[in-house]
């Protein structure tokens, strides 16, 4: 799976909530583009990841 252009491997699909918790983002501050399609976040729990997509996650931060 590549994700914001750098390889991953899945040893098993997954969901987009599980990889997030996984790779250490916050879920609420992310947005997640899966294979080109924008991905709403009332799907993360149901949206399963396969070793051949590619992702792009974008994490926002607050700052001033």
């Amino acid at each position: 799976m590549q994700v914001n252009g750098k390889h991953l491997s899945l040893e098993k699909p997954i969901s987009i909530t599980e990889f997030l918790v996984q790779q250490g983002y916050q879920e609420d501050r992310v947005a997640v583009e899966k294979n080109k399609n924008i991905i709403p976040k009332k799907n993360f729990s149901t949206e399963l990841l396969n070793d051949n997509d590619t992702l792009e996650i974008v994490n926002f931060v607050g700052g001033g």
